[in-house]
C-alpha cells in the first residue's frame, strides 16, 4: 500500500465522486477508479459505494479514510522536519484555550512571547470546548490545547497544570449579605446561573457537584460569550460559577463579588492536552515548551504569596 493510493482515496471521499476528484488531481478517471480497485484488492474489503448521486465509504472505507488521513498528515510532517531539520522552528501551530478559564488571559503573552522567540511560527488561536476537542486533537486540526480537564480521553492526554476551586460571580446588588467571602453550595443553588452548555466540562462539574447534595439547578441561560454573559451579570439579571482567576480577569469590577463556594468546595481542572498517538511537529513542540514555561511562572507567583 503506498501514500499515493491513500491520498487518491481521501480525494475521492472528500469530493464525494470519482469524476470530480479525478478532475482535481488531473488523473484520468479509469486510472483513478483503478488505484481504488487495487486497494480493496490489498485490503479484501470494499471501500466505496458507487451510485448516480457519488460515490460514498463502507464501513471499512471508514476506517481507512481515518488512518490515511492520519499516515498522509505524518508523511506530510516528516518531510517538514527533514527540510528544516537545523533551522529554527517555523509552520503553523493551533491552540484551543478554554475562554472561561485564566488561560484565556495568556493569550497576549503567548503571542508575543513566541513571536520574539521563534519569529517563523504562526500561531492560529481559538476558543473550544471540551467535548469537540477530542475529536480536533485526534484529527489533527489543533495541535495542543489549554482546558478544563474532562477526564480520560481515547486519543488524547492530559497534563494537570492548574487545580482551582469555583467560585459564583454575582452582581454586587445581589450579595449584600455575603461579606465572607463564601457561600454554600446550596445558597448558590438559589440563585439562577449562566452557564455553557453541557458539552463544557465546567458545567458538568456545577451539575454534578449539585446533584450529589441533592440540589437543583436553577439555569437561567446557557451562555458561552464572555461579553454576554458579562452584560447578563451586570443587567443583575442572574449569576454564573467560575474559577477565580477567571472571575477575577472577567469581573474585576466593584459592580460584581466573587464568593467561594463551600461545604462542599468544587474544583475544576486546567490542563494541557496532547495527541497521545503521534509526536507534535518541531514547531508544536517550541509553542508547547513556551506554554508551560509560563503556567509554571504563573503558579510559581500564585504559590509564592
Amino acid at each position: 500500500m503506498d501514500t499515493r493510493k491513500l491520498a487518491y482515496f481521501v480525494k475521492i471521499v472528500d469530493s464525494g465522486s470519482i469524476t470530480k476528484a479525478a478532475a482535481a488531481l488531473h488523473v484520468a478517471q479509469p486510472a483513478l477508479s483503478q488505484q481504488v480497485s487495487a486497494l480493496e484488492t490489498d485490503l479484501k474489503q470494499r471501500l466505496l459505494i458507487r451510485s448516480k448521486q457519488g460515490v460514498q465509504p463502507t464501513a471499512a472505507g471508514h476506517t481507512l479514510y481515518r488512518h490515511a488521513q492520519t499516515i498522509l498528515r505524518l508523511v506530510e510532517q516528516a518531510r517538514q522536519d527533514v527540510a528544516s531539520s537545523g533551522a529554527a522552528p517555523a509552520g503553523r501551530v493551533s491552540i484551543a484555550i478554554a475562554p472561561y478559564s485564566m488561560a484565556s488571559s495568556l493569550t497576549p503573552r503567548i503571542i508575543s512571547e513566541v513571536a520574539r522567540r521563534y519569529p517563523d511560527i504562526v500561531l492560529h488561536l481559538t476558543e473550544i470546548y471540551g467535548g469537540v476537542l477530542s475529536e480536533a486533537i485526534k484529527n489533527g486540526r489543533l495541535d495542543m490545547a489549554l482546558i478544563y480537564e474532562p477526564g480520560p480521553i481515547r486519543g488524547v492526554q492530559f497534563t494537570t497544570m492548574i487545580v482551582e476551586d469555583l467560585h459564583l460571580v454575582v452582581n454586587g446588588k445581589s450579595a449584600a449579605a455575603a461579606e465572607s467571602g463564601e457561600i454554600t453550595l446550596e445558597e448558590a443553588a438559589e440563585y439562577g446561573l449562566f452557564l455553557p452548555e453541557q458539552i463544557h466540562t465546567l458545567r458538568q462539574i456545577v451539575e454534578t457537584g449539585m446533584r450529589d447534595k441533592g440540589l437543583s439547578l436553577r439555569l437561567v441561560g446557557e451562555v458561552e460569550s464572555v461579553p454576554s454573559l458579562t452584560r447578563l451579570l451586570r443587567a443583575d439579571m442572574g449569576a454564573t460559577i467560575l474559577p477565580k482567576s477567571a472571575a477575577d480577569a472577567l469581573f474585576h469590577e466593584e459592580d460584581f463579588r466573587v464568593l467561594r463556594i463551600v461545604d462542599p468546595g468544587l474544583q475544576c481542572k486546567i490542563a494541557l492536552c496532547t495527541p497521545d498517538h503521534e509526536p507534535l511537529s518541531e514547531a508544536a513542540s517550541a509553542v508547547l515548551m513556551v506554554l508551560k514555561e509560563m503556567l509554571q511562572e504563573m503558579l510559581s507567583a500564585k504559590y509564592a504569596r
